[in-house]
């Protein structure tokens, strides 16, 4: 047989192979099927920052001095961009760090499937729990919390690429996180306690004002200060702008901190994501 036949004979079965962006929207769909079949999973995801809204809500009902607002309405967006990193950076750094000790992620890197497919089939859950979340979030705010949705479109545009760079850096720190735990038992606590660190210092629990300077600075070193930054700033009105550090929503600086983390965070998971436990080799 000439060369040329058996290139002809090759090209079919190259070209009948799905690509990486065919197998990550498949893998994503399967990724989805099996977080909703783990119920306890789905509720302690969803109701979690809920409940928490509900609770502070409840116990901080007063209004905000100088604002014209209500401290319910201030925990909305903050509970709101708590979901999403929850969804995303704790979501991904348990589950993937799972999926290595169960030796998953060994098995599918000896497979056919490109690696581009399992880490695109991971976004397409975060994508999908992560609206999930905030439309769950934003229809508790408004209808019980007297959040008021924009009508300006500007503020949508805001709320769109805020909630696209705030979700992506905190799934790249999920992912790459996923490497610390040395076992499936310990990646809860090893993700969770920074996760709860920063929502005290994030202004997620507690109003910016009334955080110390030192802890304000330390959780401006992270994405979720910003995302809460951000959603206030598109859900809340003007006069609540006294309640930031800057006495602004900074907007520009929210882009560019947001936009440094994912770009950050690609650069960690690339130098420390494994397919396999240390202990493994």
């Amino acid at each position: 047989m000439t060369t040329t036949a058996v290139r002809a004979t090759a090209r079919p079965s190259a070209a009948a192979l799905p690509g990486a962006w065919s197998l990550g929207l498949l893998r994503g769909g399967m990724e989805i099927r099996q977080f909703f079949r783990q119920r306890e999973q789905v509720v302690f995801t969803f109701a979690f920052p809920v409940v928490f809204l509900f609770l502070f809500a409840s116990i901080f009902r007063g209004g905000v001095r100088g604002t014209g607002i209500t401290a319910s309405q201030l925990y909305v967006p903050a509970m709101t961009a708590s979901g999403i990193m929850s969804t995303s950076f704790q979501s991904l750094g348990i589950s993937i760090a799972v999926e290595r000790d169960e030796k998953a992620l060994r098995r599918l890197r000896g497979t056919p499937m490109p690696p581009a497919a399992y880490f695109l089939g991971k976004i397409w859950l975060v994508l999908f729990t992560g609206v999930l979340e905030t439309a769950i979030l934003l229809a508790v705010g408004t209808a019980f919390y007297g959040v008021h949705l924009p009508s300006d479109p500007g503020r949508w545009f805001d709320f769109a690429w805020i909630f696209v760079l705030g979700l992506t850096a905190c799934a790249l720190l999920g992912i790459a996180i996923s490497s610390v735990p040395r076992s499936a038992k310990s990646a809860g606590s090893v993700v969770v306690l920074p996760f709860l660190l920063l929502q005290f210092v994030s202004g997620v629990y507690i109003a910016i004002d009334a955080v110390p300077g030192w802890m304000l600075d330390i959780g401006a070193l992270f994405p979720l200060k910003w995302l809460c930054q951000g959603l206030r700033g598109v859900f809340l009105p003007d006069s609540a702008k006294v309640l930031e550090q800057a006495h602004a929503w900074e907007f520009g600086r929210i882009a560019m901190v947001l936009g440094a983390w994912c770009v950050g965070g690609l650069v960690l998971c690339l130098l420390t994501f494994r397919w396999k436990n240390r202990r493994d080799g």
